[in-house]
């Protein structure tokens, strides 16, 4: 009684051992999964907040900007549109001086511009697309000029290409090593029964009928792995929206959805997977290697 009962808890101590590293292993690659959709984000948000400021002549009546204005809002490249008008500008560059700019002109007529003030979808947010709509623009006699940071723009996405490909490299090599270490995981918990599979093959049993509960606990195993994966998470990421709320302003819910979704999906394949080759080791393994 007292063999069985240790048996049994060196079972269950090698499950929980083998559900502990899934788990932890699924933990990290969902960690490194919300920081690149993060990492993208805050890209967008960037990218979409980029200045882009058309001038317009002074003599222009303001029905010609309204209808420029809304030419602009039917593209698709455009994400939103801000009319800007004499007194407003007036308004804004006086707060940002501290003072009232019209004291400092006297009886002079204000000299500010009306204008549109443009923000792009984060696809059309670089030169390329830039330069186009400006020569398309300046072709309208109703604008003075088209102001943005050419040298600003290729620095961002210079620099957002550069992160993107570091963390793909990056997620890909953490792949492999989660890949890696469910296996030796999976393929130890197995080990520690692989005289019960030869005893299994020695009564006559087929390698299916074998397989079958093998492939029923390391499916389960994956999933409860997930899950407590993304149960991880969530505390996690309650806990970085209590210290950082403005985080929750670049969370897409969705991919969130998608991340745990995804995280206990590879937690089963990855499971299914490894069971199924470390079993067909000891399947096919010599009597002297079981030993070894």
């Amino acid at each position: 009684m007292s063999e069985r009962s240790s048996s049994k808890r060196r079972v269950a101590g090698s499950y929980a051992v083998s559900l502990v590293s899934i788990m932890l292993v699924l933990f990290l690659l969902g960690v490194f999964a919300i920081l690149m959709m993060h990492a993208r984000k805050l890209s967008n948000h960037i990218k979409e907040n980029i200045g882009f400021e058309i001038v317009m002549n002074s003599d222009v009546k303001e029905a010609n900007i309204l209808r420029l204005q809304k030419e602009l809002d039917a593209m698709p490249a455009v994400k939103s549109t801000e009319y800007i008008t004499k007194e407003e500008a007036i308004t804004r560059l006086s707060e940002d001086l501290g003072e009232d700019f019209l004291d400092w002109l006297g009886n002079e007529a204000n000299p500010l511009l009306p204008s549109i003030d443009v923000r792009f979808h984060a696809d059309y947010a670089n030169n390329d697309s830039l330069s186009v709509l400006e020569s398309q623009l300046l072709e309208n006699t109703d604008v003075k000029e088209v102001y943005y940071q050419k040298s600003l723009v290729d620095l961002i996405n210079n620099n957002i290409r550069k992160i993107a490909t570091a963390l793909m490299i990056i997620s890909l090599i953490l792949l492999v090593i989660a890949i890696a270490l469910i296996r030796n995981t999976i393929r130890l918990s197995i080990y520690s029964k692989r005289f019960t599979v030869r005893s299994m093959q020695l009564v006559g049993a087929t390698e299916s009928f074998i397989r079958r509960p093998f492939l029923r606990s390391g499916v389960l195993q994956g999933f409860l792995g997930g899950l407590l994966a993304d149960l991880l998470l969530v505390v996690m990421l309650y806990g970085i929206s209590k210290r950082i709320p403005d985080l929750t302003l670049i969370q897409d819910i969705k991919v969130l959805g998608a991340i745990f979704v995804g995280i206990i999906v590879l937690g089963v394949v990855l499971a299914w997977f490894s069971t199924r080759s470390a079993l067909n080791k000891f399947l096919k393994a010599d009597l002297d290697k079981l030993y070894n």
